[in-house]
């Protein structure tokens, strides 16, 4: 899986690099191409946690990944063409050590010339009618398609992957004629002339409706082709050289100018759109982060795995297709000024396609925030924190950041008498390095917290050095495989101290690796290429305290409970390239003296798990899902393409019901928020939301049951202690 997955430690772990090994300064070169390469090269061959060596095998890979990144769906090039290619297989890792770029110049004006015969070719098979009673089948498994021999096998792949476009456009066509028919059967008086528009469509023929579906299709593939157009030799170079700086490690990205402004403008956290991370999977456009605060977090319709298919404005009737565009181009699409709305076509996790609206905005920091509540369970109290990000103001570490800010949370909780906290870390995506290490201090006395190792450098050990413990009763911390980076530091760190019970996904999600970012303009003298751009790449990793590394594995739950992203390839391990698990020694520490029974406590919580209905219901939706995102094969006869996405629909109707879960349980804000929702109604909805959320979520309740076994195991275990004394 070719992506990049953008869980950066922020500011201090993503800074521009002030590496010893930038001090070195290149000549000016009048070829832009050769110096890019030039620099990249020396940067990540001195600089990179896991240098690689340019070798055959090396090269090989490039070569590959390149193409495959070219031409994913195997409708540009010939064999001839790859058979051409393949004279520089193994030649590619020589022309990065001369400088040499004839290899992409060889594919980028063979490309252009393949992209110009594809047009003619669209554009004619899309004239004809397509026969949607004839039975064949189309295969989506791209990467099992060998590449065509002839103009007569191109046009037959094309005119499958037409079909199967188009008989998607039929079936909404014929989906809104027969809801337009349903909605003239009402009453006048309810109908109210829709418009004419509705009552003409309805009487349109399965031969109209054909037809419009290939104008859909065309309109699409037209608009797609305006975007190549627009592209230029720089942007082709760009993907290039990804080809080359992918082999490294999966977070090692090369930003060409265009994209290291909206790098920058994203880090600043000042930008307008529907707060979200995208990436590109062959050429789907792939949801892989809501933002915590943002627009589309709010509206609380958009998830992470969700392909988006079409872009809408609001102002406009036609969506633009975005399946096979640039990321970029796609994403100037999407975002836009704030109080404006945009429609994206989805194909959701679970297979369904779905229309959405988002009103563009600037993400709220406050919603960034930890924010706490509490529950009564039984006859106890209990707290729960939740935590988006390790967020910290960089200038200045002592104005608000994410340890001061859990600090103040159970002091709060502590003056209302909570006897056990949750700590939910889900979907936190990481950040600051040395907030993590002072909220790990708030719960253990002192001692190491994590481990920090550069390539050739003596590993560095971060302790929090604090005696003070804040809080001292029993701990939940909840994760699931978006958890990464801190989130996975602290959770381990607690692990391991045995200070907490990990509740979630089988595994977090595995990024055990730091990045920093160059400009790569600082290493030219006398630059007169214009801006080079930026190089993001991989320096450092981290180990847990008992010497293990949380890259690839993650941190593994002590309780492992399913959600729908179970069966998913969503981790570090299922990216491309990524770097080993390895371990180093572990550092001095002290487990965690208390009278919790966490074996018993784990125990009895596996054993609720596996009895639990809705967990079970879970599992079979996870399991449902990566059923229907793994289907290769899909019927162009419309009878049966019908009945199968009948059988879905049915099918999902049967997980209707998780949405329908609820507690009796009721989460009250704290006595300061409460008096600050009297002056802020937005606060108060914000909270409200929260709360009714906490009460339909199925993990709160069970990390809640775990927090009362605990403290029922903590009172047993003082009372034998005080009869033995």
């Amino acid at each position: 899986m070719k992506g990049n997955y953008k869980f950066l430690l922020l500011a201090f772990l993503i800074a521009f690099a002030s590496c010893s090994f930038t001090s070195k300064k290149f000549d000016d070169n009048p070829d832009k191409d050769k110096l890019l390469i030039q620099l990249i090269t020396y940067v990540l061959d001195n600089g990179h946690f896991n240098p690689q060596d340019l070798n055959d095998s090396f090269s090989e890979n490039v070569f590959e990944d390149y193409l495959n990144q070219l031409d994913p769906f195997k409708r540009y090039f010939y064999e001839s063409d790859i058979k051409e290619f393949e004279a520089y297989k193994t030649q590619l890792d020589d022309q990065l050590k001369d400088y040499d770029v004839a290899f992409f110049n060889l594919t980028h004006e063979r490309l252009l010339k393949r992209i110009e015969e594809s047009k003619a070719i669209y554009a004619e098979i899309l004239e004809k009618p397509f026969d949607f009673t004839k039975d064949e089948s189309y295969t989506a498994d791209y990467e099992e398609l060998k590449y065509v021999k002839n103009k007569r096998e191109m046009k037959e792949r094309w005119r499958q992957q037409l079909k199967f476009s188009t008989i998607a456009n039929y079936d909404d066509a014929i989906s809104q004629r027969d809801t337009n028919m349903e909605a003239n059967t009402l009453p006048e008086s309810v109908f109210s002339a829709q418009n004419e528009k509705s009552s003409k469509d309805n009487k349109k023929s399965l031969t109209e409706l054909e037809e419009e579906a290939r104008e859909a299709t065309k309109r699409s593939l037209d608009e797609l082709y305006d975007f190549i157009d627009d592209r230029q030799r720089k942007d082709w170079f760009a993907v290039y050289i990804n080809a080359i700086v992918e082999e490294f490690d999966p977070h090692t990205f090369y930003f060409a100018p265009e994209d290291k402004d909206r790098f920058d403008v994203a880090m600043s956290g000042n930008f307008e759109g529907i707060g979200a991370r995208l990436q590109k999977k062959m050429d789907a456009i792939m949801v892989n982060e809501i933002i915590s605060g943002g627009p589309a977090w709010r509206a609380n319709e958009l998830e992470v795995g969700d392909q988006i298919l079409k872009v809408r404005q609001s102002d406009e009737e036609k969506p633009v297709n975005v399946v096979g565009m640039r990321l970029d181009d796609a994403i100037k699409l999407i975002k836009g000024p704030k109080g404006t709305t945009v429609v994206l076509t989805l194909k959701k996790v679970d297979g369904t396609i779905e229309d959405i609206s988002i009103t563009r905005d600037i993400v709220e920091l406050e919603e960034t925030y930890a924010k706490s509540s509490t529950v009564i369970k039984g006859d106890k109290k209990f707290g729960v924190i939740n935590l988006p990000k390790f967020y910290v103001d960089f200038e200045n570490y002592n104005k608000r950041n994410a340890a001061s800010d859990i600090k103040q949370e159970i002091i709060r909780l502590k003056q209302e008498g909570v006897e056990g906290l949750v700590l939910d870390l889900r979907n936190n995506g990481g950040g600051s390095l040395q907030t993590v290490v002072d909220i790990a201090g708030l719960f253990i006395e002192e001692g190491p917290v994590v481990q920090v190792k550069e390539a050739g450098q003596p590993k560095e050990v971060l302790k929090d050095r604090d005696k003070s413990i804040v809080w001292d009763g029993p701990l939940v911390i909840l994760v699931n495989e978006l958890s990464a980076s801190a989130s996975e530091i602290l959770a381990a760190a607690m692990q391991d101290y045995k200070r907490a019970i990990v509740i979630g996904s089988k595994q977090t999600y595995g990024k055990g690796t730091v990045q920093n970012v160059l400009d790569l303009n600082r290493l030219v003298r006398n630059n007169s290429n214009g801006d080079l751009g930026a190089l993001k790449f991989t320096t450092q990793k981290f180990y847990r305290v008992n010497g293990g590394s949380t890259q690839l594995e993650g941190v593994k739950s002590d309780v492992v409970v399913p959600d729908r992203y179970s069966y998913i390839d969503i981790g570090e391990k299922d990216q491309e390239n990524p770097l080993p698990w390895d371990k180093i020694d572990a550092v001095d520490y002290e487990v965690w003296g208390n009278y919790f029974d966490y074996d018993t406590t784990i125990e009895k919580s596996k054993a609720r798990m596996a009895a639990n209905e809705q967990l079970k219901l879970i599992d079979d939706n996870a399991k449902w899902v990566k059923k229907i995102r793994d289907r290769e094969s899909y019927s162009l006869n419309y009878e049966n393409y019908k009945k199968e996405m009948e059988l879905n629909e049915e099918e999902a109707k049967r997980f209707e019901k998780l949405s329908e879960y609820k507690t009796n349980l009721t989460f009250s804000s704290l006595p300061y928020e409460v008096e600050l929702m009297d002056e802020d109604s937005i606060l108060k909805e914000k909270r409200d939301r929260w709360h009714k959320s906490l009460a339909k979520d199925v993990y709160i309740e069970e990390a809640l049951n775990v927090l009362h076994d605990l403290k029922m195991t903590y009172a047993i275990k003082n009372k034998v202690a005080e009869v033995k004394n």
